[in-house]
């Protein structure tokens, strides 16, 4: 037997599987696709969560493209965080090119063009599927974790929830939780102090400027109603294949808080709501975080855990996470060792730092007899990547240099007129896009304090009137003006302890 021979026998033993499985490409060696020995991934372990890692230009996005629509054609939804804006073109089919045939024929499968079912959503002003959520369903813990309170203001936080509770106040948008931090320690101080304990004003003051700074990154668009039913990122067409929801974040990729912020509140609502599935055959659904550094970037510890917790726990709902980024180092510790499936494409040596990161991404993956992982990782072609997966029992499968499939959709954005025209068949468009602004702690709140300093404002009055009755009645009487004089009264007081004594 040859070397290529036994690297077959290797590579079909290590990929063969029994279930239902998505095909990546064929692998790799000595740089040269080994045809049909294909590199297959099972459904079955697709919700063990993975990472997609690479340069710049290696092609990322790319397989991020395959893996969506292979997903989409075995029925399983897929949702896209869409932080540069290139994935709206999974709604066309390819053109097709040479170059993509022959790429084909060395992987040893046909290639054939196709569009997807794709729903375009937005978390800001731009056109698609507005994503929103009440500050309620937030919860405390996790607004509390987003806004990285210490312990004393997070229980400040969960008062204020409970206080609305008890009130019946909904909590709906930023402004109805900023409005009741204010009547806390403004016009409602007794009444919180009397019912839930003094809040202290400083507090208070810290709060409201976190809250302010989430504002300023575009946060006031996502709190508010009508929330988004996650179970609509679920949904099937008429062919049988998962809908691809792609959100548009090019317009925030500043605003990693905002990112964070919507990332853990969709996670959790998702764990939330989704029931759970066991030792399922196939995952429910796929979500891809492009650009996955800009949810670790400014995260704090107590957020950090949130995300490890929430990764570890959301697989058993048939939840699969891949995260995106150009560099493993870029995903903690503690989530890395979560990921099940690696797809490492091309890292580049310009620097010290840099050599370090690859020696430390060598050591991430299984060693191999037939690759030096350290050699391959820099000299990888674009759509080539480094594969290691789990199979059907969830052991390591062998480590394989793939020679990638192409996207079968455009590799390239929509139009204007084509992505108007998927927006505006879009029958969740109609469901979400028409704003509500029901009456809500804001406006009780405001009710309430209108009508406090009314009355506040009859008790100012009626001294005032008592005071000017007595000076008339006292020009009027000398004998009350000598009564009420001090001397007068300190005298009587005076006479009184005598008596007593």
């Amino acid at each position: 037997m040859s070397t290529k021979d036994d690297f077959f026998a290797h590579i079909e033993k290590g990929y063969t599987t029994k279930g239902d499985s998505i095909t990546m490409g064929a692998a790799m060696l000595n740089g040269e696709a080994v045809t049909n020995a294909l590199v297959k991934i099972p459904l079955k372990t697709l919700n063990r969560h993975g990472l997609i890692a690479g340069a710049t230009g290696t092609g990322k996005t790319k397989t991020l493209q395959v893996l969506a629509e292979n997903l989409s054609d075995k029925g399983i939804p897929v949702l896209l965080m869409d932080l540069k804006g290139d994935l709206s073109g999974l709604a066309q089919p390819s053109p097709g090119h040479p170059k993509i045939d022959e790429r084909h024929a060395k992987i040893g499968i046909p290639f054939e063009p196709k569009s997807f079912p794709v729903e375009i959503l937005s978390l800001s002003e731009q056109d698609g599927v507005k994503l929103r959520a009440t500050v309620s369903e937030f919860g405390p813990t996790l607004l509390s974790r987003i806004l990285d309170l210490t312990e004393t203001q997070e229980g400040i936080v969960a008062v204020v929830f409970k206080y609305c509770d008890d009130k019946k106040l909904p909590l709906l948008d930023l402004k109805d939780f900023k409005k009741v931090l204010q009547y806390a320690t403004g016009t409602g101080k007794k009444e919180f102090a009397k019912e839930y304990g003094r809040i202290s004003t400083s507090s208070t003051g810290t709060i409201l400027r976190k809250i302010i700074e989430l504002e300023q990154q575009g946060a006031d668009l996502f709190f508010g109603e009508k929330s988004f039913e996650v179970d609509d990122l679920t949904r099937i067409d008429e062919n049988g294949r998962g809908y691809i929801n792609i959100l548009r974040l090019t317009d925030i990729q500043d605003r990693p808080k905002l990112f964070s912020t919507f990332m853990l509140s969709l996670l959790a609502e998702i764990y939330a709501t989704f029931p759970e599935q066991g030792d399922s055959d196939r995952p429910e659904l796929i979500l891809f975080i492009d650009e996955a550094h800009l949810i670790f970037k400014e995260a704090s510890k107590a957020l950090l855990d949130q995300i490890e917790s929430i990764v570890k726990l959301i697989r058993s709902k048939g939840i699969g996470l891949y995260f995106v980024t150009q560099n493993p180092t870029d995903v903690p510790n503690e989530v890395l060792a979560q990921l099940g499936l690696k797809v490492q494409h091309a890292l580049r040596a310009f620097t010290a730092r840099d050599r370090k990161a690859i020696k430390l991404t060598a050591e991430n993956y299984p060693i191999s007899d037939y690759y030096d992982t350290k050699e391959v990782l820099t000299s990888l072609g674009i759509g080539e990547a480094l594969i290691s997966a789990l199979d059907e029992k969830g052991r390591p499968t062998p480590l394989a240099a793939t020679l990638l499939r192409a996207p079968m959709s455009r590799m390239d954005i929509l139009t204007d007129s084509e992505l108007n025209s998927v927006i505006k068949s879009s029958d969740l468009v109609v469901k979400y896009n028409k704003e509500i602004d029901r009456e809500s702690a804001y406006e009780i709140l405001n009710e309430k304090i209108e009508k406090a300093e009314k009355e506040a404002e009859k008790e100012r009055e009626k001294p005032t009137s008592r005071r000017t009755s007595t000076k008339r009645s006292t020009r009027q009487n000398p004998i009350i003006k000598v009564l009420t004089s001090a001397t007068f009264i300190r005298g009587v007081l005076g006479v009184l302890k005598k008596v007593m004594s």
